[in-house]
């Protein structure tokens, strides 16, 4: 599977992350990239 991350989702986390969509996409980013950098999904 391949995931296209736009550059652009990297600086949601530091978004305001009192609006719901903000903070879910940043978990998200967050989620995808930690399990990328724990070699989960490779």
């Amino acid at each position: 599977m391949k995931i296209y991350l736009d550059t652009c989702c990297l600086n949601r986390p530091f978004d305001d992350q009192t609006q719901d969509r903000n903070r879910l996409e940043a978990e998200a980013i967050m989620i995808i990239l930690l399990n990328l950098a724990s070699d989960k999904w490779i």
